[in-house]
């Protein structure tokens, strides 16, 4: 996967290595951080982008996120496709997980499915809740998964 700053900058390190000098950085710096992971996707014809941001915030101080965007013409219905979002969160979530142990940074993982069930993406609520929980990450869905759908929604071209 790609990586860049909100700039549109590179991320020239593998996002493992970037992820560790931000956190080093920001907490030599004083800051608390927390971390949040989200993935929201477009369909636009025969095509689905994705865009998954990793969110670090500063307690009381802002924020920064690194993005990554990727496509595809596989075909998903609603409920895969929510899914799939998920799938590219946790993937993430967990190739960094050891960082945030290492260094004592919160870390959630955000899912933009609605929590209202007059809405479709509601019928993956439960698989990607027990999926997400299951790998022992904190969770938040739609209205508090703002990585997701306020973050990664506006990344998506």
């Amino acid at each position: 996967m790609e990586w860049r700053r909100f700039s549109g900058e590179p991320l020239r390190l593998p996002v493992k290595k970037a992820v560790e000098e931000a956190i080093i950085r920001e907490t030599g710096a004083g800051y608390k951080l927390k971390v949040c992971i989200g993935t929201d996707s477009q369909v636009r014809h025969t095509e689905t982008e994705f865009a998954t941001v990793i969110v670090f915030l500063r307690e009381k101080h802002g924020g920064f996120m690194f993005i990554s965007n990727d496509r595809t013409k596989l075909p998903y219905t609603i409920k895969e496709r929510m899914l799939v979002e998920v799938a590219k969160s946790i993937e993430i979530a967990f190739e960094l997980c050891d960082l945030f142990n290492k260094y004592d940074v919160d870390m959630e993982v955000h899912a933009d499915i609605n929590t209202n069930p007059q809405f479709k993406s509601n019928e993956a609520l439960r698989e990607a809740m027990g999926y997400i929980l299951g790998m022992g990450y904190a969770f938040k869905a739609k209205p508090d998964a703002f990585a997701s759908s306020c973050c990664a929604d506006k990344m998506v071209n």
